[in-house]
């Protein structure tokens, strides 16, 4: 199942099933996130057109965004150069806030102080039920669905302190696809296809084989410090081949058109702006 978020005329936001250009409206988020199973079990009857809904991110808005840094291998060369770090022994994780999310077709503005924006396709994972102290053995039996993801970076800040919260939390810069459920999607442990496309051109293409630390590593290191809520977002890495590490440098400016695609899961499309006055 493909599920859409919009949000409501009274402003709360509803999670839908998406059919073609149709979809089914479920639950509020909230309710959705807190007994998700029911929903996709008795779907609603209700038919909208897609076209005329104003469409969100399909998590609540009290969703927590769980980036792992250099968790390709073929990045971990990248970062050396770029960051001076080296391949991290542990999952090294970092936040993103929910106000970053947008969908599909959002235009994004690149930070005035920046020479741009800077790509990441990431293969995203959405909870689906709480987690406390979960084991790799069963991780995986707490996700919901999974997403395409492209952490757009602001590099100049992101790499000007340790800290990589202000760089990877510019205004619109987290552009998410629809969720599709986990029972569809399928063993994600063969590996998926992950690549973006800058103006038609490939800039990355990597497979989750290559991930340092796989998804069910990365649950159970989060859940000993923390219980991951229905609803938390796991964006799991970036394989090599960003802009920052070009030589020259690339970036996305006012002008470009950035599509990151995770095979099994959707793609999401992206137009970059000029910078905000």
């Amino acid at each position: 199942m493909r599920l859409i978020g919009f949000t409501a005329e009274d402003g709360e936001r509803w999670i839908a099933a998406r059919d073609g250009d149709k979809a089914r409206p479920l639950a509020p988020a909230e309710k959705f996130y807190g007994d998700s199973r029911r929903y996709l079990d008795h779907p609603s009857e209700e038919l909208v057109d897609v076209a005329s809904l104003d469409l969100a991110p399909a998590v609540p808005i009290t969703a927590r965004i769980f980036c792992v840094g250099i968790n390709y291998r073929s990045h971990a060369g990248e970062s050396k150069e770029l960051a001076g770090l080296d391949e991290p022994a542990l999952p090294m994780i970092f936040g993103r806030w929910q106000q970053t999310l947008v969908v599909e077709g959002t235009p994004v503005p690149a930070p005035p102080n920046e020479a741009g924006l800077d790509w990441e396709v990431e293969l995203a994972a959405v909870i689906g039920s709480s987690v406390w102290r979960g084991d790799e053995a069963t991780a995986l039996e707490h996700v919901l669905g999974y997403a395409a993801f492209n952490d757009l970076s602001a590099r100049r800040k992101q790499l000007e302190t340790p800290q990589f919260t202000i760089g990877k939390n510019a205004d619109l810069s987290g552009p998410i696809s629809e969720i599709v459920t986990a029972d569809e999607v399928g063993d994600i442990s063969g590996g998926l296809r992950v690549t973006t496309h800058v103006n038609g051109e490939l800039m990355q293409d990597g497979n989750t084989r290559d991930l340092i630390h796989t998804l069910p590593r990365i649950i159970a290191y989060i859940t000993d410090t923390l219980t991951l809520q229905p609803g938390d977002v796991i964006a799991t890495g970036t394989p090599g081949g960003v802009g920052a590490g070009r030589k020259p440098p690339m970036f996305l400016t006012d002008g470009d058109e950035v599509v990151v695609t995770v095979d099994q899961v959707g793609s999401v499309r992206t137009p970059i702006v000029a910078p905000r006055d």
